[in-house]
């Protein structure tokens, strides 16, 4: 429970050591569920609605949920249970737009349709092969096809890391900027606004 508290509601509405610990393989782990959600979407074309599209009314959600924030979290620690568990469900409904969010820019990137990835992935491979072969052909000679192989090989892996990388690493940074953020302006809001309400 103190874990839940410390990632939906951050260090300034918490009072775990959530924001103390590194966290790296959660964001790590965040990355992986988003992509899993777009290639789930691209490979069987389920739930069009939620991971893909409709951009504005989930950023619309995440929006009015970033800004009440301070508002909904702030007497969280005077709320009994059953009012503290829709506080941590506003919280990550508000996660969970932001993570669709990801999913609908992210989505439309995929622009080959599986069924054709095959022969874009063999069509790729080939151009790329040839480019770099013809790099070699005036100074590398009958070594030509070899070197074009080998560089154009390193090529297409450094590519594939590259995006498998980027991934993995744009969801988690898109998380916590939000984060930061949010902690930003509820700190703002807390003492400006809400000063006489809470004791932080």
């Amino acid at each position: 429970m103190d874990y839940l508290e410390g990632l939906c509601l951050g260090r300034l509405w918490s009072d775990t050591d959530f924001e103390n610990r590194r966290h790296l393989s959660l964001f790590l782990l965040y990355g992986v569920f988003v992509d899993l959600l777009v290639v789930y979407n691209y490979l069987t074309g389920s739930f069009n609605g939620l991971i893909t599209g409709a951009f504005l009314p989930k950023m619309i959600v995440f929006v009015v949920l970033f800004f009440l924030c301070p508002a909904i979290c702030f007497s969280y620690y005077r709320m009994p249970l059953w009012g503290k568990i829709p506080v941590l469900g506003v919280q990550l409904a508000k996660y969970g737009a932001l993570t669709f969010m990801i999913t609908a820019w992210a989505r439309p990137k995929l622009t080959v349709s599986f069924g054709d990835l095959k022969d874009f992935c063999i069509k790729y491979l080939n151009e790329t092969l040839e480019k770099f072969t013809g790099k070699y052909v005036d100074t590398a000679g009958t070594f030509a096809t070899v070197l074009g192989v080998i560089s154009g090989g390193v090529y297409i892996v450094v590519v594939v890391l590259l995006i498998t990388l980027a991934g993995l690493i744009i969801p988690g940074i898109v998380f916590c900027v939000s984060r930061f953020l949010q902690y930003w302006y509820d700190k703002v809001v807390s003492m400006l606004v809400l000063a006489d309400y809470t004791e932080k």
